[in-house]
């Protein structure tokens, strides 16, 4: 197993210069170095073959003993130092300080084919960032974020990936819904990926500490290395860079209002500059349609990380991201020029993304009603986002407000409840959708193609992933892989899988994992 490794973060910026593995406030420094805590009996359970590719290993190698050492954290790969990251962060809204890798260790940068790869080991021990905790994690939150990484870059979304899940053959202490009743859980490790993990509060927590000399260096490294074709370091290009962040965010939220995904904990230590999606907690996926679902029971009173919400969140920690960058630009308004090009962009954006899931190739005055009106009667009953948008490919221009309505009821979690006013809402906004496909000149094969390459037919629902866990903590993985193999083609028909185009059942409304998860999810 050979890697090519170029570890730019740890040779170009500065390291912790304390060695002991011991709570404490890191400063001057970009990282700690720590070695992760071996493990009784360790088991790799599933490696993503096409995250292997991405990094040359071959079908033997990442089944050696080797692979499975090294990607649980039980040996160190040859001329390495594993390193846990300095970083800090606002969580819903507040100033929390210090943060950093707690329970995520940093193996090592490798390059396969021009490409740069940050590896990662998620629940492979204690670092200095670990405040009160073990640095652990626990089968039932790796699958999910194993699943999910992988799930998101097939969807088309930004995201972090991850190469492989492995059980530790140790047991986790877990209180899952903080309520006081915790209880031991299988640990496991996931090696996850990026081309690199630097967060928002990687600069934050140098700013708030008055560190300039340390955030340029830290802001240099991040444009010599990942922002490159912006040019070399200089105040022009720090603006250039806030505003290819916030153009790469702005992305990554319209992909996220596009398929119903849900982060559950927008804190901006948890927002990567390189716009991707990164750490998978308690995310969720609209089932029924709502601008108001968060899966986060610790937001359930404020709501703040809401799915209608998460535009305006990433504007809001854009904001802070601009207040640490201050510190080198030294003027308020080209940075505050970036943050209103966000707003201006965003309807835009979120307009034409609108317009593809309706399946419209063409602009009109009456669109932006079109959408209103449709977000408004989606919420007047449980409707299935996903069902919706797919079933709603099947209509054409030819068909009666009454022939519509019918292709797309099985997204309704009770079709008994489209009565009375609520039917008149569903009748009017398909006339209007009707008229409006009368103005399209393309071929209703050409229309279906567009909306199917864009509302995906699959997606990882939390049920399926509780599924999935409940199956692999008895021994059984064959769920694990069949959404794994499943979740590759998200907007293929897939006949043979038909069984995963439902509504969540009944049983997983309010079951913890399926409809209500923590932080520690």
């Amino acid at each position: 197993m050979k890697f090519n490794i170029q570890n730019t973060f740890t040779n170009e910026l500065p390291s912790d210069p304390i060695q002991e593995n011991t709570r404490r406030q890191v400063t001057g420094a970009c990282f700690s170095y720590v070695t992760p805590k071996k493990t009784s009996n360790p088991k790799v359970l599933h490696v993503s073959d096409e995250m292997a590719k991405e990094l040359g290993l071959s079908a033997e190698e990442i089944t050696s003993e080797e692979f499975k050492n090294v990607f649980t954290g039980n040996k160190v790969y040859p001329n390495t130092e594993p390193y846990a990251m300095c970083y800090g962060g606002h969580q819903f809204g507040h100033w929390a300080g210090q943060l950093g890798d707690g329970r995520a260790i940093n193996l090592f940068e490798t390059v396969h084919k021009n490409k740069n790869w940050a590896l990662q080991l998620k629940g492979a021990g204690e670092t200095p960032y670990s405040r009160t905790a073990d640095g652990l994690a626990v089968l039932r939150s790796s699958i999910r974020e194993y699943l999910c990484s992988e799930a998101m870059h097939h969807l088309g979304v930004p995201t972090t990936r991850a190469l492989s899940l492995a059980l530790s053959g140790d047991q986790v202490l877990r209180d899952v819904m903080y309520n006081g009743n915790a209880a031991y859980e299988k640990g496991a490790i996931v090696c996850r990926t990026a081309e690199s993990f630097l967060r928002f509060g990687n600069y934050q927590i140098l700013a708030a500490r008055g560190d300039v000399k340390t955030l340029k260096t830290l802001v240099d490294y991040t444009i010599t290395h990942r922002f490159s074709h912006l040019g070399k370091p200089s105040k022009e290009t720090y603006i250039s860079f806030f505003k290819e962040v916030a153009d790469r965010s702005l992305e990554m939220v319209i992909h996220w209002q596009r398929v119903g995904f849900v982060h559950g904990v927008m804190n901006t230590d948890n927002m990567s500059i390189l716009g991707l999606t990164i750490d998978y907690g308690p995310y969720g996926w609209l089932e029924g349609y709502d601008h108001g679902w968060t899966p986060n029971t610790t937001d359930n009173t404020h709501k703040r990380y809401r799915y209608g919400s998460q535009p305006e969140i990433v504007l809001w920690n854009l904001y802070q991201l601009a207040n640490a960058l201050y510190l080198l630009i030294e003027e308020a308004k080209p940075l505050e020029a970036v943050l209103e090009y966000y707003q201006e962009k965003f309807p835009e954006k979120y307009m034409q993304m609108m317009r593809d899931k309706l399946g419209l190739f063409s602009s009109n005055e009456s669109d932006g009603k079109l959408v209103s009106d449709l977000e408004e009667v989606l919420q007047k009953t449980e409707t299935d986002m996903t069902i919706f948008f797919r079933l709603l490919a099947e209509i054409s221009k030819e068909d009666t407000v009454e022939n519509a309505i019918k292709k797309i009821e099985k997204a309704f979690y009770t079709p008994s409840e489209i009565v009375d006013e609520v039917k008149l809402f569903w009748e009017t906004w398909f006339q209007n959708y009707l008229d409006r496909l009368q103005s399209e000149t393309v071929s209703n094969e050409e229309k279906v193609t567009k909306m199917n390459a864009v509302n995906p037919k699959y997606v990882l629902r939390n049920y399926m992933a509780q599924l999935a866990i409940d199956d692999a903590d008895k021994g059984n993985y064959s769920l694990l892989n069949e959404l794994y193999l499943l979740l590759k083609n998200p907007y293929d028909e897939q006949a043979e899988n038909e069984k995963w185009f439902a509504k969540r059942p009944e049983w997983a409304r309010n079951k913890v994992g399926c409809s209500m998860l923590s932080c520690s999810s």
